[in-house]
């Protein structure tokens, strides 16, 4: 095991751990965290009371609205079969794309309620782990509902990750073989015995498993005749093996020879000791920070095959280590765009956001959820920032902390690049106020700026910052101070802070 940390430890420790295996919090959130004591805190989020049920799904994705909805489609395309009998070519045509469209217009307002509602439940879940560990699979089996399609899949998906959370990482990944949105992602349906389809066996074997240079193109070939014969069925929604599209002769993979099915290979890979080293190495660079000595990593991969893959063990030792709360590892990330947005929501304790803010700021800053650039998912660490995307921060922290005033609602007003993945632009920010600052900034608090900024720099950073970046913050509020320091002062002051390269780490 990892030395560990005493038990003891400080509210800025407190407020580390709540960010890292969470979204952060408010000051309030922080103490009564701190007040659990280090070891009762990860419990808590290891195993949350939080119901996996605590937040209703959209009706659309339920197992039975979703399948009356696809039986409904596949009559709407019988019924358009039938009325384009008698029908010029062209008119044909017309009729069977004006029902492509009207699905297609039903699937773009699914994905927005999607995102909405999985947003919705980061920002207020008790459950904060789970819901960081649902993103965390969300990334490393990366689906994207550009090419799934169907919202439904990536909610089904998304249900299962958190299902998954703290669980088995081997037991997941038999799951994902059987998962429609990886199906359809990777294109597992087409397949067949005659043409196996490569693409699943070589991602889970290079990106979900393995890792490179654990494996060679001979197994991969080998792995893809066994991935064979399995099949999406259109009217249920579920994933089967079709045992005639099987190939189900003899497979030499790792070594070993059989009429191995996709199951098996899964068995195959996990009898070996690299995907706990691949999975313990991932994780930490999730949780803490990149590039862990090769000792510490030796001693969680021992740990992770001891648990047998179960994921709950490995996170409870990681977040109880000493190295967990070094100086190498607090304050060390670039926010994700996902972790910066909810947590400048939870700091300004903002619990309803102006209507389509959330995609919006996701497509601005480049990370939307359920749309993974590619099948690695998301560049992270330094790729978070650049020019562009941290002047958009900027930006974001104005049209959060000064309201939805009309100067400052003008950079919401863009449509995204990708149509129908977000509001038209007069919707944004409509009978939205901003902030209570009487509950961020209480009134007596404001009659003396070094305390108003000393706890505004505890809300946002959680550490002391430099001398001189804080008295600089101290003569800008002495500056502005008149008679009374008013709302629309203290949202200036939230806005120069939150527009600083120290309010990027996390």
């Amino acid at each position: 095991m990892l030395p560990q940390a005493e038990e003891t430890w400080t509210i800025f420790e407190a407020a580390h751990l709540l960010n890292r295996a969470g979204f952060g919090g408010s000051p309030a959130e922080i103490k009564s965290f701190h007040a659990l004591g280090r070891a009762k805190a990860v419990d808590s989020l290891i195993a949350p009371t939080e119901p996996l049920d605590a937040f209703p799904l959209p009706a659309w994705s339920t197992d039975e609205q979703a399948l009356a909805d696809m039986r409904e489609r596949r009559q709407l395309f019988r019924n358009s079969r039938k009325s384009m009998e008698g029908l010029s070519p062209e008119q044909a045509e017309m009729a069977k794309r004006e029902a492509f469209k009207k699905i297609q217009q039903e699937n773009r307002q699914q994905a927005l309620e999607g995102q909405a509602w999985w947003f919705r439940r980061m920002l207020k879940t008790q459950a904060p782990l789970r819901e960081k560990m649902t993103l965390f699979w969300h990334d490393h089996f990366a689906t994207s509902i550009q090419k799934v399609k169907q919202p439904v899949f990536m909610m089904r998906q998304n249900q299962l990750f958190r299902r998954s959370a703290f669980g088995s990482f081997k037991d997941l990944t038999q799951s994902i073989l059987m998962d429609p949105a990886m199906m359809l992602y990777l294109d597992t349906q087409s397949s067949k015995k005659d043409m196996p389809n490569e693409n699943f066996a070589r991602e889970v074997m290079e990106l979900f498993t393995l890792g490179e240079g654990n494996y060679t193109e001979q197994d991969i070939r080998e792995a893809a005749r066994a991935f064979t014969g399995y099949y999406l069925n259109p009217g249920e929604g579920k994933v089967s093996r079709n045992t005639r599209q099987w190939d189900s002769s003899d497979k030499t993979i790792f070594g070993k020879t059989g009429p191995f099915t996709g199951k098996d290979v899964i068995n195959l890979i996990f009898e070996k000791k690299q995907p706990a080293r691949f999975m313990a190495k991932k994780l930490w660079e999730f949780f803490v920070y990149e590039n862990p000595s090769e000792p510490a990593l030796d001693v969680l991969t021992e740990s992770f095959l001891k648990a047998d893959f179960q994921t709950a063990p490995l996170l409870r030792e990681i977040f109880r280590s000493k190295e967990f709360y070094s100086e190498a590892a607090i304050r060390s990330q670039i926010k994700s765009p996902i972790q910066y947005l909810i947590e400048l929501l939870k700091q300004l304790e903002i619990t309803d956001p102006p209507v389509g803010f959330p995609v919006t700021a996701q497509q601005q800053l480049g990370q939307v959820l359920f749309m993974p650039p590619n099948v690695a998912g998301w560049d992270w660490g330094q790729a978070w920032i650049n020019t562009n995307t941290l002047l958009t921060r900027y930006n974001l922290a104005g049209f959060l902390t000064k309201g939805a005033g009309e100067a400052d609602k003008s950079m919401m007003t863009e449509r995204v690049k990708t149509p129908g993945m977000a509001p038209g632009p007069k919707r944004m920010g409509r009978g939205w106020d901003g902030p209570d600052y009487e509950k961020i900034a209480p009134r007596p608090l404001r009659e003396n700026p070094t305390d108003l900024v000393d706890s505004l720099v505890f809300r946002f950073f959680q550490c002391p910052l430099p001398d001189k970046v804080r008295k600089s913050f101290i003569e800008y509020a002495n500056n502005k101070k008149g008679a009374i320091f008013t709302d629309k002062e203290t949202a200036e002051l939230c806005h120069l802070m939150l527009s600083t390269p120290y309010y990027q780490l996390s």
